[in-house]
């Protein structure tokens, strides 16, 4: 059984930087892919953001080119450096995981609990 748990979010200008934490216990981290999805008051749950197990990285438009997503297997952690954030990016991340290749919906087995980043304009 994988957990995740999640460190980093909190409250930032707009035009900042913040870097999430995400690392896993229990399992065999190198073969799992790591994503990150975030959630607003009232929106529904949306991708930000995944790694596959071969360190291939994918990237929601509205995030590209402003965050990155890497991983370190010795650490057992993904890192989801973001920068140039807007008050648009505010909203409740988590990490989630499953073996191989990320997918751009929800469909995970194991999941963080959860930090929220919140940008002032």
């Amino acid at each position: 059984q994988v957990q995740l748990v999640q460190s980093g979010g909190g409250l930032v200008q707009a035009g900042g930087s913040l870097r999430l934490s995400c690392t896993a216990s229990g399992g065999t981290f190198n073969v799992l892919a790591v994503s990150i999805f975030r959630q607003a008051p009232g929106k529904e749950r949306e991708f930000v953001a995944g790694v596959n197990w071969n360190d291939a990285e994918n990237y929601a438009d509205s995030v590209s080119g402003r965050f990155t997503i890497s991983r370190d297997n010795a650490k057992n952690t993904v890192y989801l450096q973001m920068t140039g954030l807007k008050s648009e990016d505010t909203a409740v991340y988590y990490c989630a995981a499953r073996k191989f290749v990320a997918s751009t919906t929800p469909n995970y087995q194991y999941w963080g609990q959860g930090t929220q980043v919140t940008v002032s304009s």
